[in-house]
């Protein structure tokens, strides 16, 4: 670039500013080429051409150069003007950054300069990506003292930032006081509602917009739709659909996905099915939709077939099909899915699926597989573990029976919700530690932490496996008169297994005839055992016929095998015959239970009895020397040379 200097003078002439001004608007395509311009504007020395510079920070921060941008501004004369600040306020609103561009508003009004109605409406929008209410409040003060509370954009944004800070009650009293509404306004408006699940007034708007004869656009319906999906509105979700066909709206991608993303979380697959099968065009959102929904319907088999044929996945995808697997017990093919993504598909997990798959290891009880994958979570140096994922680890220690490492994680969580203390509470339930799970409820409520129907699922739990009747039965009446948790029929479970286990059957009865809502099989099957325990058999065979009332195969045959059980004991060899006759013209069968354990890597499955693996003679012998080891006090039986010469007989 040539340029030519003024006689007498040790600064170019302003021509050049006007021919880098025209190199900034044609040529700056690259960080290298922004450089370039940037150096001929110090060496002209022109840092104090407040245009020059404010437009050099403009197309750096264009560029995606947020932070050569702030470096060039940071450099200039004090006297920057706002077209350096808006842009660079504007290019972080619309980044992952948003918070950095409310922090540079608040050093733009410290340094006396004030924004104008071309700043405020990206302030908004970052406001809106950081659900920052406050702000919100002090910077609409601001609008209306500087006189910009009528200009329609400034509106539009301020309106679109209480919506999306969950305030739409305030962005509805703006909305009413607008005195020109765009359709941008409506749609803010709708889209408020949408984000707050209020499926009434969104669609109240959409039938005030229709008496004003004011066309909905595709921003509309995807927003009257997502309100549908997640309120599961069918009704009105189909009214959308209908609108569509009718008036003959401009159909897209988007719209199309949203229609889809409707039915699909409404739960009318067959209409999902029928939208997806018409889609011209599909993209990776389509697909995963779709995947997922076969998932939840328990179509798991279908789901992995249409998640084999996607021709991209994003981790959106993958933790599609992961979540499917472990909502569906099938914890082994989650986390062999998982291996499968890290090993080859280039796509990294992200929290929710680590979540997902230490829930699966959880279940399991894999705790070699959970303990690697919390030293990968370490090792991700981009992966800061929010409060689910840490909840999921704490989980995952405590169901594998490390419940003083999850107490150690669970105290060293920088931040806790109520799942966090829910958690927590129930693993201390099932190790029968209800001292430390009624220590832990203390803190909780000191925290200021509202308890809900899980915490004293967990609670009564505790106070079951521990004997703590009487504090038990203070935790139940405490429920809802202290604090206001409904009683749900999971917690007269809980209490009618703490009153059997406490020896108190005719309590635990009147419990169950005192319920306001019909027991289920799970308070009769608390019942049950309980009076197995007890061997009070006249109460367990009533327990039994009110278990076959409410649900024609109670728990896979368990509740006739324990009253089975129950007869034999008491020597009752006839009514125990009886039971099993019951059975037997029922159809009914008790699933074998299975046991796993784990060798060099590999997991193996075997039941009672099981002879399926080609080591069985090995091992029952090992099993029968250990047997007769245990039965005396002499040393272990040498083992054979040929230990396959060894069967067991039975």
């Amino acid at each position: 670039m040539v340029f030519s200097v003024v006689p007498g003078c040790n600064r170019p002439s302003f021509p050049l500013a006007e021919t880098l001004l025209h190199s900034l608007k044609e040529r700056c395509s690259s960080l290298k080429e922004l450089k370039r311009v940037h150096a001929l504007v110090i060496t002209g020395g022109l840092e104090t051409e407040t245009i020059l510079v404010g437009k050099l920070c403009a197309v750096a921060a264009a560029a995606g150069e947020l932070s050569y941008s702030r470096v060039i501004l940071e450099k200039a004369t004090p006297e920057r003007n706002r077209f350096a600040w808006n842009s660079l306020i504007r290019g972080y609103a619309n980044s992952a950054q948003p918070r950095e561009a409310l922090l540079l508003h608040r050093r733009m009004l410290a340094g006396g300069l004030l924004p104008n109605e071309f700043t405020l409406p990206f302030v908004f929008k970052a406001c809106a990506a950081e659900s920052a209410f406050q702000e919100t409040l002090l910077i609409h003060a601001l609008v209306v003292k500087l006189g910009f509370a009528a200009q329609v954009f400034v509106q539009n944004s301020l309106l679109h930032s209480y919506a999306a800070c969950g305030s739409p009650w305030l962005a509805r009293t703006l909305f009413d006081g607008m005195p020109f509404r765009s359709i941008v306004s409506w749609n803010s408006m709708i889209g408020g509602y949408s984000r707050s699940g209020h499926c009434r007034s969104a669609f109240g708007l959409f039938e005030e917009m229709r008496r004003r004869r004011l066309a909905a656009d595709k921003f509309t319906l995807v927003n009257l739709l997502s309100v549908s999906s997640q309120t599961g509105s069918l009704r009105s979700g189909r009214l959308v659909h209908h609108h569509i066909l009718v008036h003959g709206a401009e159909v897209d991608l988007i719209l199309e996905n949203a229609l889809l993303d409707m039915y699909a979380k409404c739960g009318d697959l067959r209409s999902a099915l029928t939208s997806f099968n018409r889609m011209l065009e599909r993209d990776v959102v389509t697909w995963t939709t779709m995947v997922a929904a076969l998932a939840v319907d328990g179509q798991i088999e279908q789901s992995r077939s249409l998640f084999d044929q996607m021709p991209r996945r994003s981790v959106v995808s993958w933790n599609a099909m992961i979540s499917g697997y472990v909502r569906r017990g099938l914890c082994r093919r989650a986390m062999d899915l998982h291996r499968l993504m890290l090993s080859s598909s280039g796509v990294e997990p992200d929290q929710t699926t680590l979540a997902a798959v230490l829930s699966a290891c959880g279940q399991l009880g894999d705790l070699v597989a959970g303990e690697e994958l919390h030293r990968y979570i370490r090792r991700r140096k981009d992966l800061l573990p929010g409060v689910t994922l840490c909840n999921s680890l704490v989980d995952m220690y405590a169901k594998c029976g490390l419940v003083d490492r999850a107490l150690h994680l669970f105290a060293a969580m920088p931040v806790k919700d109520l799942v966090s203390w829910n958690v927590m509470l129930g693993a201390l339930a099932i190790h029968g530690r209800a001292t430390a799970a009624l220590h832990h409820f203390s803190e909780m409520l000191a925290g200021g932490l509202r308890p809900d129907g899980f915490t004293f699922v967990a609670l009564l739990s505790a106070c079951s496996h521990s004997g703590l009747l009487d504090t038990g039965r203070r935790i139940f009446n405490a429920m809802a008169d202290v604090f206001r948790v409904p009683i749900e029929i999971e917690h007269y479970a809980c209490m009618v297994e703490l009153l059997g286990r406490g020896g108190r059957l005719r309590d635990a009865a009147q419990l169950i005839s005192a319920m306001p809502v019909r027991p289920d099989a799970v308070v009769w099957g608390a019942f049950l055992g309980a009076c197995k325990a007890r061997g009070d058999l006249r109460a367990a065979k009533q327990a039994l016929k009110q278990l076959l009332e409410v649900e024609m195969e109670p728990s896979g045959g368990g509740p006739f095998v324990l009253l089975c059980n129950a007869f034999g004991e008491a020597c009752r060899p006839g009514d125990a015959a009886n039971i099993r006759k019951l059975m037997d013209e029922r159809g009914t069968r008790k699933d074998g239970a299975t046991s796993s354990v784990e060798v060099d890597g590999q997991v193996y499955e075997f039941m009672v009895d099981d002879r399926r693996n080609t080591m069985t003679p090995d091992i029952y012998y090992v099993l029968d020397c250990i047997a007769i080891h245990l039965q005396s006090t002499g040393p272990m039986p040498s083992m054979p040379l040929d230990p396959s010469a060894h069967h067991r007989e039975g």
